[in-house]
């Protein structure tokens, strides 16, 4: 967790909702189905122009990884350990940043049974879409890796325990930043205070939502994605938890 989610707000709209400055060059694409390793707008506070809008690569690369591959191994960073670990704690002090989206991902694993004789049968995987009316901002870090024209702006989502009805899509989520908060995750200097779970009231709002089998495929893009789909069993006490990437 988190693994997958999606962001389709325009450079516009995004530039408006955080009031900072676009940078993103014509770069950002909407996308319904970003993975780890694609781009995607974060809102990060630019020492030459203050918090600015631009596009950096999902998974984080600190200054001496030594390929670009290691990033689909980093896109997620714990709460309970980033202010003390070597990869992200320099960035969790100095250089954290906004995600926007629509949502996130999540799935879960059913038995799937034969109605013939009512015995479990293979394992199937339920995607569900976590999202709000007015969309979710997550807390992340970012960092700056390589040099010259090589150089990349990559980041991580940083995720903690789930709270309320959550807990039955999966046991962790992606830290949600409500809006009142914004400019002190982006500036503030209260490292425990910064990694505040969202009040009651702000994830009451959250739809958890099944979705269609579609997102599992990092190929397919589009509204669909998010569509409502019809689940078999909607009852999430009776299945396990799913493996996540990491």
């Amino acid at each position: 967790m988190c693994g997958r989610y999606a962001s389709t707000r325009s450079s516009a709209d995004l530039a408006a909702l955080f009031e900072v400055e676009d940078m993103t060059d014509g770069e950002l694409v909407p996308s319904y189905n970003v993975a780890p390793t694609d781009p995607a707008p974060i809102v990060r506070v630019s020492a030459q122009r203050g918090p600015v809008l631009c596009v950096a690569r999902w998974g984080f690369l600190p200054p001496w990884s030594r390929s670009p591959r290691d990033a689909a191994r980093m896109i997620n960073a714990r709460a309970e350990t980033v202010a003390g670990s070597r990869v992200y704690g320099e960035a969790f002090a100095r250089r954290r940043c906004l995600v926007p989206a629509d949502g996130w991902y999540e799935w879960r694993i059913t038995s799937d049974t034969t109605e013939r004789s009512g015995r479990a049968g293979r394992p199937v995987k339920q995607p569900y879409f976590m999202t709000r009316p007015d969309a979710v901002v997550f807390g992340g870090v970012w960092s700056v890796w390589g040099t010259g024209a090589d150089a990349r702006l990559t980041f991580s989502i940083i995720t903690v325990p789930a709270v309320g009805d959550l807990a039955a899509v999966h046991d962790r989520m992606p830290l949600l930043i409500e809006p009142h908060r914004w400019v002190d995750w982006l500036r503030g200097s209260d490292m425990a205070g910064l990694l505040t779970p969202p009040s009651s009231n702000f994830c009451a709002d959250i739809e958890i939502r099944p979705v269609s089998a579609a997102v599992g495929d990092v190929r397919k893009d589009g509204p669909e994605l998010v569509h409502p789909h019809t689940v078999t069993d909607p009852d999430l006490s009776t299945v396990e938890f799913a493996p996540t990437l990491f």
